[in-house]
């Protein structure tokens, strides 16, 4: 927390993405822009923002070589013209040449833009959904690479903790050094999953790392018969749902406060408690 700012607010956007990029860049700007006039300083956009459509392997085609390529310059410029800290949602992005599966897959990429416009952090999703009830199937691993390493940056407000969607289910990631002070979850759940899990994943991930979490998600049925959740939200270290956006594409904005990381902290200090067992540890039961 150190040289954290005292409050600064953040904005999730939700978003209802379709298979035209065009389309969808200009809906990021526009609710991007309304989160910078209500005076956001730090704003999320959604998992896949950029495109949902009939084809995964259409994904694949998007896909940009990292630091190039028009949805990447379509964020900075975003970013510095919002003078935002921007999470792009996800971006696909190519692998490195000469891999094996180079033309095949893509690396499902948050990228974190400044304000300047410049990229300061990149994480590759590491989870990969799967999923299988009936006529519901998902299978991201058909089309995407998983990442290999934790993402964190430097943001407006202390550490940053950079994860997708799927991610929100393995809560060792978010305990790895150094600690956050928010937690970002771009995230296309579906509403199946998202009915059941997701608010309570939120809460779950905040008050484990007594943490803020912004969660921008993706909302309603896509043109390839998808049907996600919505229900985008900001949730603070105490567990507390700040704000919310449900069911409609649109914003949330909530203050994100260093006073109250301080009090949760000092009141229940468990990040401090913290005590991993080793094999002899447990072999002495």
């Amino acid at each position: 927390m150190s040289n954290m700012v005292e409050t600064i607010k953040a904005a999730v956007v939700q978003m209802s993405s379709t298979d035209d990029v065009a389309h969808n860049l200009g809906e990021a700007r526009r609710w991007v822009e309304k989160a910078a006039r209500e005076g956001a300083m730090l704003v999320s956009l959604p998992e896949y923002f950029c495109w949902i459509g009939n084809d995964e392997h259409e994904r694949v085609a998007l896909a940009e070589p990292f630091g190039d390529g028009p949805i990447q310059q379509a964020l900075a410029q975003l970013a510095r013209e919002a003078s935002v800290w921007l999470i792009g949602g996800t971006v696909p992005i190519r692998p490195e040449r000469g891999s094996a599966q180079e033309c095949t897959h893509a690396y499902n990429t948050s990228l974190l833009f400044d304000p300047s416009g410049r990229c300061s952090a990149r994480y590759d999703k590491i989870h990969l959904f799967s999923f299988n009830q009936g006529a519901e199937q998902h299978a991201e691993a058909d089309t995407m690479m998983g990442g290999a390493a934790v993402g964190s940056a430097q943001g407006p407000f202390g550490n940053l903790r950079l994860s997708v969607c799927y991610d929100l289910r393995f809560p060792e990631l978010y305990r790895a050094a150094p600690a956050a002070d928010v937690i970002a979850v771009p995230a296309a759940f579906t509403h199946t999953t998202g009915l059941a899990h997701w608010e309570l994943l939120l809460r779950a991930r905040a008050v484990e790392n007594q943490a803020y979490v912004i969660a921008a998600g993706q909302c309603g049925t896509h043109v390839n018969g998808w049907r996600t959740f919505g229900h985008s939200m900001i949730v603070g270290p105490w567990g507390e749902v700040l704000a919310r956006h449900d069911d409609e594409p649109g914003i949330a904005v909530a203050e994100l406060k260093a006073a109250a990381l301080r009090e949760v902290r000092a009141r229940l200090p468990v990040l401090t408690h913290k005590r991993i067992a080793t094999p002899s540890d447990v072999a002495a039961f």
